[in-house]
């Protein structure tokens, strides 16, 4: 192939300029934009070619289809008015992470395909073990370790893998335990490794585990000649933020034998903040341990933590060395390969812009950035609750409210309905049993009090 054909790095820097503007320009301009889309299914792919090009077409007619095509059927994750699931931070100094991991290309599967690829990514997680207050055995100095994967959903998968061949028992016997709150991955997870059964315990007045009904239904599981095998305990649960507790649960997996997994996918960050992580306590009794950083710690999706207190069944569990990745360093057992981590062979550089967001910030950055969003969401809470016509249906113990409409679920739909048809909000409606109700969750990188204070005149004209 003729060079010619390629982006020379002289035009290489001029449209990464471009680009870099762009995306500053889309920073400046989000708050202005609808935030959630209007076109309808279908319109954007009709308003694209059959087929691919034949023939190369300019930078830019590519820049703009992104702004007269693609740009319409963007859902704007990034707007301050952004209060839907939870939030998806991105950043400055993330982003340039990520053009720097894009530019390099590293495929980073083993240590020997890029030395600094491992090592960083080391740095990092372990860095993370303290700034976390996570236990400190989990260092990779340990008999434990982290390693940075896709997703919550990816590392929960692995710790069921891992459970299941600890297990040691047929798979069509093995039990899966976790509240009725747990996000809907443990299910998926425990499908795709073969788990035969996942049982859905009831919750208490607060959305928690209710540690009552695990214990019956583990009993009577036993009788029926069953395994229990893996629970799972969530700090943060998806619809309320709902916190189990670590240690109680904990201590019932090692009673029985089971693999106890963490899922604090959302509430992870808070624990850079000291005064959150009595909702962790008991984190050295689990046997693993997942949070998001692409949550709420600034870096852009994909980027989450996985964690285990010993790293030995893991690697037994996940460790295959067919002669092609065979090499000196491997074979020396001097160098960690995260390829033997998780599922995929090919790895991504993630731990880069996570370095990038710990450098640039520094922990207290980050430590204000997450206190502000709790201190918007008491707020809101408080003016919620001094409202006759709304009342709040679970604790807050980060930054997510959850309310209702005092006039009932039609109510409550309704005002969900018309915030979201603003153009000037988005938010989740929910059910908790047959309550329906509305999530708050204020955490996008660019929400400031001001943010807040609209989106509370629009909840009070909108009802």
């Amino acid at each position: 192939m003729s060079g010619d054909l390629h982006m020379s790095p002289d035009e290489f820097r001029r449209r990464g300029h471009e680009m870099v503007d762009w995306v500053a320009d889309y920073f400046e301009r989000i708050e202005q934009l609808p935030v959630i889309s209007r076109v309808e299914p279908g319109e954007v792919r009709a308003a694209l070619p059959a087929a691919a090009p034949e023939e190369p077409e300019p930078f830019a007619a590519v820049m703009r289809d992104l702004d007269e095509i693609i740009m319409p059927g963007i859902t704007h994750w990034q707007s301050p008015h952004w209060y839907a699931y939870f939030p998806a931070n991105s950043s400055g100094p993330s982003l340039l992470g990520e053009m720097a991991a894009a530019g390099l290309g590293v495929q980073g599967m083993l240590w020997a395909t890029s030395p600094a690829a491992t090592e960083l990514e080391t740095v990092v997680v372990d860095w993370m073990v303290d700034l976390l207050g996570l236990p400190t055995a989990w260092k990779t100095t340990g008999p434990g370790g982290g390693v940075i994967q896709m997703s919550a959903s990816d590392s929960t998968l692995v710790a069921l893998v891992t459970a299941r061949e600890q297990a040691a028992a047929p798979t069509d016997t093995l039990v899966v335990y976790a509240s009725d709150q747990t996000h809907s991955s443990l299910e998926k997870g425990a499908r795709i490794a073969g788990y035969g059964h996942v049982r859905s315990i009831a919750t208490d007045a607060e959305y928690a585990l209710d540690l009552a009904a695990l214990e019956q239904t583990i009993a009577q599981d036993r009788d029926a000649g069953l395994t229990p095998a893996f629970v799972a305990v969530t700090v943060g649960t998806t619809a309320t933020t709902a916190v189990d507790s670590v240690r109680r649960t904990a201590g019932i997996a090692a009673r029985e034998g089971m693999w106890c997994h963490v899922d604090a996918a959302y509430a992870g960050s808070a624990m850079i903040c000291p005064e959150f992580r009595h909702h962790q306590d008991g984190l050295e009794l689990v046997d693993s341990y997942t949070f998001n950083p692409h949550k709420w710690m600034l870096t852009n999706f994909d980027c989450n933590l996985y964690y285990v207190a010993d790293r030995r069944p893991l690697l037994e569990a996940m460790s295959i060395l067919p002669p092609y990745l065979r090499n000196e360093a491997t074979l020396s057992g001097d160098v960690i390969d995260y390829r033997d981590w998780h599922v995929p062979l090919g790895r991504r550089f993630r731990s880069l812009k996570l370095w990038f967001v710990l450098r640039h910030y520094g922990a207290e950055g980050i430590r204000r950035f997450i206190r502000e969003h709790v201190r918007l969401a008491d707020e809101l809470a408080a003016r919620l609750e001094a409202d006759d016509r709304f009342e709040l249906v679970a604790p807050h113990p980060f930054a997510l409210v959850v309310f209702r409409h005092t006039d009932g679920n039609a109510a409550t739909s309704e005002l969900a309905k018309r915030l979201n048809d603003s153009g000037r909000a988005a938010v989740t409606p929910t059910t908790l049993g047959d309550i329906s109700a509305i999530r708050i969750s204020i955490g996008s990188t660019r929400t400031t009090a001001e943010h807040v204070d609209q989106l509370w005149s629009m909840i009070d004209e909108l009802a």
